[in-house]
């Protein structure tokens, strides 16, 4: 279902990039926009790796370092079926983990020593094995590219402000545009685009979840973890860039209400409860 909506999502997004581009420059418009916004994600995400673990002071390390972490990365890697990935540790009491690296043969995951502190090793497990779920479902290609699409969208909405306040360039009454329309186009479109990329983030944290629990054989081992996390990153709550807060295994963002629309991770509760209905089944 996590991956019907994901299709779903895109396909609604790809919607709106077609209807931005026809509103403000035709086909041309689009492509333009769709160019710029992928030079941009491009390099984000071929350098995804190295740019957001030098961003948090990540360090690489070995078995010698930390035999216990990364025997247990080696081991959930062997039973997801993946390529070994790189190890890092970053130095913060924050509890966090994420996964990055373009490809399963270029992944990095990364803890910090926070998250060793507190959880056991089954909940450690449960983590590790949705961070190396995300990097088998090839989840950073799937955001690059919405965040490709959302990008293309945000130009063209700049466009527009510009064509309305010029007075629209040629008329586009035929097309049913105008100034107003412009206008709305440039208000609503990226504001839907950017609601839809974070539900599509949403709904590949419940697939990594699902991944996760299947490959660490225990769905209550990530239950576990994600109640300990969510209270600890409360009480110790991490100096993230905004940027990459979809990455991490909890936001380490806070925010409730409205701004839950706009997160890039599904309520915690929630996440628990389906963890918990994998284990228990369906509560009647």
């Amino acid at each position: 279902m996590n991956t019907l909506k994901t299709t779903f999502l895109m396909a609604l997004m790809t919607v709106l990039l077609v209807m931005a581009g026809g509103a403000i420059g035709g086909r041309s418009g689009m492509t333009f926009a769709l160019v710029m916004a992928g030079v941009m994600n491009f390099v984000s995400y071929w350098f995804s790796d190295k740019i957001v673990l030098a961003m948090y002071g990540a360090r690489e390390v070995t078995e010698s370092d930390y035999p216990e972490f990364y025997g247990l990365v080696r081991q959930l890697a062997a039973q997801a079926g993946t390529p070994m990935p790189r190890v890092y540790i970053i130095d913060s009491e924050t509890p966090n983990a994420f996964a990055t690296g373009r490809n399963p043969e270029h992944a990095a995951v990364a803890a910090t020593t926070g998250i060793m502190r507190i959880l056991t090793r089954d909940e450690l497990m449960g983590v590790m094995a949705h961070e190396l779920s995300h990097v088998k479902h090839r989840d950073i290609l799937i955001s690059s590219i919405a965040a490709t699409i959302a990008g293309a969208i945000a130009y063209l909405a700049h466009m527009a402000q510009w064509a309305a306040i010029f007075g629209g360039g040629r008329d586009r009454d035929e097309e049913g545009g105008g100034a107003i329309g412009l206008i709305v186009m440039a208000i609503v479109l990226p504001l839907a685009a950017m609601l839809i990329q974070m539900a599509i983030s949403r709904a590949r944290e419940y697939e990594a979840d699902r991944g996760g629990a299947t490959v660490s054989g225990n769905p209550l081992f990530l239950a576990n973890a994600l109640r300990k996390l969510e209270m600890a990153n409360r009480q110790i709550p991490m100096d993230a860039n905004p940027a990459s807060a979809h990455m991490f295994i909890v936001n380490p963002l806070t925010g409730g209400g409205l701004m839950s629309l706009f997160s890039t991770h599904p309520p915690i509760e929630e996440r628990v409860r389906r963890l918990e209905a994998m284990a228990y089944g369906p509560r009647s």
